[in-house]
C-alpha cells in the first residue's frame, strides 16, 4: 500500500510544471498520502535532495513558469548503479512511488525505475508536443501564445519596412507548435521537419508573390531543419528583398502558463495519483477528445508522435490549392516542408512524408 510518494520535473522545462506539480501534491495529502518533493531531476533523486512538501509549500505557484522544483538533464541516470542508488535513497525515506514531469528522455527513467521494482507515473511536461499517448503536452498552449505574439509584433516591423522574416520555433523534430504558431500568427509560409521541401520551390514562391504586389513575408520554421541565418541571405540574394531571420529560443518555454496549461496540468497531477492508489506503475498520463487516458510507458518512448494533428492540417488543406514539389538539385534540398496559407501565397508545397528519415533523426538524439 503506497503511503509516501515523490515528485520531480526533468529535462527541458515548460510553463504549468509547477501546475503539475501543486496538483500531484494536493491530490496525495486529499488521499492522506505524504509527499516529498526532489530537486534538479534525476540528478537530485541520485544526490539525495529531497523535501517533504504540504499544502502551503505549493500555495501561489500555479500561476508561475519553470519550476521550482527545478530540472536537470542527467545522462548518467542510465547507468545501473546509479539508479540503484537512487532507489536506495527513495526507500531510506520510505517513498513508495515516483511521478515524473517531463518528456519522453524523463520517461525513460521511469520505465527502468519502473522494471526495477520502483513504479513510477510521467507526466507529458515538454512544449514540443511530441509525446505519443496524448493530444497534448503540458506547457504546449502556453509556448504557442507566446510565439504567436512574437509573431505579431515581427508583422508589424516586417509589413513597416517590407522586409520577409524567418522565425525559428522550438519544437525539436515535432512540427506541431510551428504549424499551430504559424496560422494563429497568419504567416505566409510553414516549413516542418515532417516533410520533405526544397529551398528554391520556397524562393519562387515569395518571388511570384512579390510580383502580384506582396511586400512582405513571414516564414515560421522549425529548429534543426537548416541554418536559418544562411537561408535568409540565400532569400534575399535570390528576391533582392531584405530578408532577416529570428531564433525565440528559450524564451518560449518562459511565462505564466495559460488557463488551459493550468487546467491540464492540475488534471493530469490528480489523474496521477488515482492511478499509483489503484496499483498502476510504468504508466504515462495523457488526454485524449479532453479525457484523461494512461498508457504504457514504453509506448510513449518507443512510438512517435504522429506529426501534427491532422483536423489541423486537413484545414489547411481545404482552404488552398495542393501541389507536389518539382525536382531540384539535390544539393539545394532541407528536410522539411512548407505550406503557403495566404491569398497571395495561394498553394502548400507537400511531399510525401518521409518518416524514415524523421525516425533516423531521432534515434540519434539523447
Amino acid at each position: 500500500m503506497i503511503k509516501k510518494i515523490g515528485v520531480l520535473t526533468s529535462g527541458g522545462d515548460s510553463p504549468g510544471m509547477n501546475a503539475a506539480i501543486r496538483g500531484v501534491v494536493r491530490s496525495a495529502l486529499s488521499e492522506g498520502l505524504e509527499v516529498f518533493g526532489i530537486y534538479d531531476g534525476y540528478l537530485g533523486l541520485y544526490e539525495d535532495r529531497m523535501e517533504q512538501l504540504d499544502r502551503y509549500s505549493v500555495s501561489d505557484m500555479i500561476n508561475r513558469g519553470g519550476t521550482f522544483l527545478g530540472s536537470a538533464r542527467f545522462p548518467e541516470f542510465r547507468d545501473e548503479n546509479v539508479r540503484a542508488k537512487a532507489i536506495e535513497n527513495l526507500k531510506n525515506r520510505g517513498i513508495d512511488a515516483l511521478v515524473v514531469i517531463g518528456g519522453d528522455g524523463s520517461y525513460m527513467g521511469a520505465k527502468r525505475l519502473t522494471e526495477e521494482g520502483f513504479p513510477c507515473i510521467g507526466l507529458p511536461g515538454t512544449i514540443d508536443n511530441d509525446v505519443a499517448g496524448t493530444d497534448y503536452t503540458i506547457g504546449y498552449f502556453t509556448a504557442l501564445e507566446t510565439v504567436v505574439e512574437a509573431i505579431d509584433r515581427l508583422r508589424d516591423t516586417s509589413s513597416s519596412h517590407q522586409r520577409i522574416s524567418i522565425v525559428e520555433v522550438m519544437g525539436r523534430y515535432c512540427g506541431d507548435l510551428t504549424l499551430a504558431a504559424a496560422i494563429a500568427g497568419g504567416c505566409e509560409f510553414i516549413v516542418l521537419p515532417e516533410i520533405e521541401f526544397n529551398r528554391e520551390d520556397l524562393v519562387c514562391e515569395i518571388k511570384a508573390g512579390i510580383a502580384k504586389g506582396k511586400k512582405h513575408a513571414i516564414v515560421a520554421i522549425t529548429e534543426h531543419i537548416c541554418d536559418i541565418d544562411e537561408l535568409a541571405r540565400h532569400i534575399e540574394q535570390e528576391t533582392k528583398r531584405e530578408t532577416r531571420a529570428t531564433v525565440l529560443g528559450h524564451i518560449q518555454r518562459g511565462g505564466s502558463p495559460v488557463a488551459y496549461d493550468r487546467i491540464l496540468a492540475s488534471r493530469m497531477g490528480a489523474y496521477a495519483i488515482e492511478l499509483l492508489l489503484q496499483g498502476y506503475g510504468g504508466r504515462c498520463v495523457g488526454i485524449q477528445n479532453e479525457k484523461m487516458v494512461h498508457h504504457d510507458i514504453i509506448d510513449a518512448i518507443e512510438n512517435m508522435k504522429r506529426p501534427f494533428k491532422g483536423d489541423w492540417l486537413e484545414t489547411a488543406k481545404k482552404t488552398v490549392l495542393i501541389r507536389r514539389s518539382p525536382p531540384h538539385d539535390d544539393s539545394l534540398r532541407f528536410t522539411g516542408a512548407f505550406l503557403c496559407l495566404s491569398a497571395t501565397y495561394s498553394r502548400i508545397i507537400y511531399p510525401k512524408i518521409f518518416y524514415s528519415l524523421i525516425a533516423g533523426k531521432v534515434s540519434g538524439r539523447l
